[in-house]
């Protein structure tokens, strides 16, 4: 079967051979269209589904909001001790509440063969690269233009003046940071950066350290007579 058909009942695993997953971190300064590529990502009935991590939170939940869908809501204390234990892979602090990634999940996801997908910033990045280097690859996605970035968040019609210049100002701190990734997209047309997306998210799944077994089975090659 190949490793991009996925079939109803079955889970892909290192020990049915197919490679290990590896966890896909995009990041971008607000109006890039991060958000927007990621939806496609998960929407694309072509590809192996990636599955989004669930993060813990300290935030209250809103009446829109299932726990364990949307986040883990946990109190403080909760929160800080798998902090301190070392169990998140990523946290921070947001308006006074706290947001972080459970490191069990994806590290049980990853030996299934499952690709998890990460929309941080690059301070999240730092973190997740840290924690699990050789499982991680990291998509940097920046605008054609800070021209564009503006309209694309006005046009957005969601923000007031202060808001905008705020999230504007943001961006540029944040795509100083764009060195720091494994690959950069220049998002001008949306569907041609899609198709570069969807490259790195095929080729990295064949990366040769994630597939179990290729000694032996390099081995019995050269050996046959």
């Amino acid at each position: 079967m190949d490793a991009g058909t996925r079939t109803s009942g079955q889970e892909p695993s290192q020990a049915a051979g197919l490679p290990r997953g590896y966890i896909l971190v995009l990041s971008s300064p607000s109006g890039a269209g991060k958000s927007t590529l990621a939806r496609q990502l998960l929407a694309d009935d072509e590809l192996p589904t990636p599955k989004l991590s669930v993060s813990v939170t300290t935030r209250g939940r809103r009446p829109s909001e299932i726990d364990g869908t949307h986040y883990h809501f946990i109190d403080e204390v909760s929160f800080l001790q798998r902090r301190d234990q070392g169990a998140l892979l990523e946290w921070a602090e947001v308006h006074g509440n706290f947001y972080g990634t459970p490191r069990e999940p994806v590290e049980r996801a990853l030996a299934k063969g499952h690709i998890m997908l990460f929309d941080i910033d690059w301070q999240g990045t730092e973190q997740v690269r840290a924690a699990m280097p050789e499982d991680t690859v990291s998509v940097f996605i920046l605008p054609p233009s800070f021209e564009e970035l503006r309209g694309r968040i006005v046009r957005r019609a969601e923000d007031k003046p202060d808001v905008i210049e705020r999230r504007l100002e943001n961006a540029r701190s944040e795509m100083e940071h764009w060195r720091d990734y494994d690959y950069v997209i220049v998002n001008e047309d949306l569907q041609a950066a899609y198709r570069q997306l969807r490259a790195i998210y095929l080729a990295e799944r064949v990366r040769r350290t994630r597939q179990p077994g290729l000694d032996q089975f390099v081995s019995d090659l050269v050996s046959a007579r």
